[in-house]
């Protein structure tokens, strides 16, 4: 099974589940990939810590990653704006910076509904 299925079926299977499962924490997911992949959970930590540390360096290099069903994650520029102190009410400049983004698969997108 490739990770990208291992990855749809898990968010099908756990996170589609609103009236049973609110939200779902590392752990959680980590027994989750553990259960539909047959890894042992210790493997499947490994499997995803090694995901979210290849996600973190590869965007950082500023290359895309595309995972087919499931969706791609890149990174954009935000422009520097003024924004507004929510206490005060007062302007402040909010510094341009890099952000992720994440736009949903067809596969995953077609799941929620």
């Amino acid at each position: 099974m490739r990770i990208s299925e291992v990855i749809l079926d898990v968010w099908k299977n756990h996170f589609l589940k609103p009236l049973i499962i609110f939200s779902m924490n590392k752990q959680e997911l980590i027994d989750a990939i553990a259960a539909e992949s047959g890894l042992s959970k210790k493997d499947s930590k490994e499997a995803l810590d090694a995901i979210v540390k290849t996600v973190g360096v590869t965007l950082k290099k500023g290359e895309n990653i595309s995972l087919v069903g499931f969706g791609s994650f890149s990174v954009i520029q935000k422009a520097a704006r003024t924004g507004k102190n929510p206490q005060t009410g007062k302007p402040i400049q909010i510094a341009a910076k890099k952000a992720v983004k994440f736009k949903p698969g067809k596969e995953l997108a077609d799941s929620v509904n």
